[in-house]
């Protein structure tokens, strides 16, 4: 998908093909989240799905993922609750009408300038087989 390819068309006019370019392989919405039940605000964790490949920031198994994960967020059904996404989700930025930073792939014509930038999970995820409790692995990001 060329740069421009998403400008002029809502989320939900998008091909198959395009919906997937736009996502920047950060990994972060493959981190396991935990919803305050007292405030209902949404913590991310960094333990990572245990079907994150981690170096890559891919799913080992995407196109069969919700069979060995039920809970797998789709993206597509909870673009009203943007909480559950990262704050750079191109997702997210899309819908509030936001454009897509200087180190998103499409933007940078580089594929790893996510990593590169600092903004996947890449330095710093664990995998969820590696913890015994995930509350204990909350984090806050900066940007």
């Amino acid at each position: 998908m060329k740069e421009s390819a998403w400008r002029g068309k809502s989320l939900a006019e998008l091909s198959e093909a395009e919906w997937e370019d736009l996502c920047d392989c950060c990994g972060k919405c493959c981190l396991h989240k935990i919803e305050d039940e007292d405030t209902e605000e949404i913590l991310f964790t960094a333990v990572a799905c245990r079907l994150l490949d981690i170096q890559r920031c891919r799913c080992t198994d995407y196109a069969n993922r919700r069979q060995h994960v039920p809970e797998c967020l789709q993206v597509r059904e909870i673009l009203d609750h943007p909480e559950w996404l990262p704050q750079t989700c191109a997702y997210r930025l899309l819908s509030a009408g936001e454009e897509l930073p200087d180190w998103h792939p499409l933007v940078a014509d580089r594929p790893d300038e996510v990593h590169r930038a600092g903004i996947s999970v890449r330095s710093y995820a664990v995998s969820e087989g590696q913890v015994d409790r995930i509350e204990d692995h909350v984090i806050e990001w900066l940007r």
